[in-house]
């Protein structure tokens, strides 16, 4: 499996959905950073399962035991593991899923790929409860870009169905604003759309249904010139990230699509001085031209698809018979899986940074 992502920083994901527990290993980390562990515990408390009616009701404290690599609460240069453990798992929910698999699922798929020897339960390494290590992993990175290099990182819930929130000002949005979403339960710019959300999502869950979103993430305090062209490039980097995200569908930065529909004259970010920096009049690029940063605020917006396991009966294939039947699928999902992913992006985001960062300035850069 595809499960080891990095140049200079590498991160290796394992486990699987219901087994004993999931983590990962976190290599080329420097040594010397005190860790905020009270950043870790929030990190993943964001992210983890069970906080209201809106997320799935599976309950998992997801506290990292911490194996190697941090050691009195400081980085000691070692590969840093960390496993959490899987404690609320109800996997005869998934018996019957490799006959009948899910639609938009990776059932089908993952038999093909591993010819039937893959763990299905819960969706086993497919599953989003793989997110968990990589927002551990992120929030780490999220503590060394910011005491390091003065970098912050932080999302808000831009869509959910056809509810919108505001976007972020791509030239000027600054890092106490990213901070006070990360405190958010639900973040969101602009807090009028709150109501309307939960409503479409209610709505969703009790029609047995689901519903998609876009979280929308800024990077500020980047330097100018980091990156590479062609295939290290910025964009690349971060969006590869994103997909590993198993329901993110679609990745934009900047204006993304949407200079699709302008001209140049619209859409070329002019430069200009603001004191002694060189900065841009408009940020349609998104804080990188050429696949290299440009100093401005990076912005990234990430589509999430509908939970694909839904409570309302599918038409699917039964892969013995070769007949279609009506499948209803059982266990404990989320009805948007948008609510909890902005932690989520913005983990896979700070990985790929400080991969940048690390190879742009070494690792004993202060």
């Amino acid at each position: 499996m595809g499960s080891t992502w990095g140049n200079q920083l590498k991160i290796s994901v394992f486990g699987e959905s219901h087994g004993k527990g999931i983590g990962v290993v976190v290599d080329g980390f420097p040594a010397g950073l005190s860790c905020d562990l009270a950043l870790i515990h929030r990190e993943l408390a964001r992210r983890a399962p069970g906080q209201s009616s809106l997320t799935t009701n599976r309950k998992e404290a997801d506290e990292p035991v911490f194996l190697s690599g941090i050691l009195d609460g400081v980085t000691t240069g070692a590969p840093i593991c960390i496993m959490i453990q899987n404690t609320d798992t109800h996997s005869k929910d998934y018996e019957n899923l490799r006959t009948v698999p899910r639609p938009s699922h990776s059932d089908y798929t993952g038999k093909l790929r591993y010819r039937g020897h893959n763990d299905i339960r819960g969706g086993g390494h497919f599953s989003g409860r793989l997110t968990a290590p990589i927002v551990f992993a992120g929030a780490l990175c999220k503590d060394f870009l910011r005491k390091r290099h003065g970098i912050e990182i932080g999302s808000h819930i831009y869509r959910v169905g056809e509810v919108w929130d505001r976007p972020f000002d791509q030239v000027n949005t600054d890092r106490e604003l990213l901070v006070g979403l990360q405190n958010q339960a639900l973040p969101l710019l602009d807090g009028s759309a709150e109501e309307k959300i939960r409503e479409t999502v209610e709505r969703a869950k009790k029609e047995l249904d689901s519903v998609g979103g876009v979280i929308e993430c800024a990077v500020v305090g980047a330097a100018a010139g980091i990156g590479s062209p062609m295939f290290q490039n910025v964009e690349s980097r971060i969006a590869s990230l994103l997909y590993s995200v198993p329901a993110v569908k679609g990745v934009e930065f900047g204006t993304g699509f949407a200079v699709a529909g302008m001209r140049g004259s619209e859409a070329n970010d002019c430069y200009v001085m603001d004191g002694d920096v060189v900065r841009t009049r408009t940020n349609h690029n998104g804080g990188i031209s050429g696949g290299i940063t440009t100093g401005m605020p990076i912005i990234v917006r990430a589509a999430i698809k509908p939970t694909p396991s839904i409570s309302r009966e599918q038409s699917t294939l039964n892969l013995e018979t070769g007949l279609e039947e009506q499948l209803q699928i059982h266990g404990r999902h989320d009805p948007c899986i948008a609510m909890r992913a902005p932690v989520v992006v913005e983990a896979a985001v700070a990985v790929a940074m400080m991969d940048l960062y690390l190879e742009a300035y070494g690792y004993d850069a202060e």
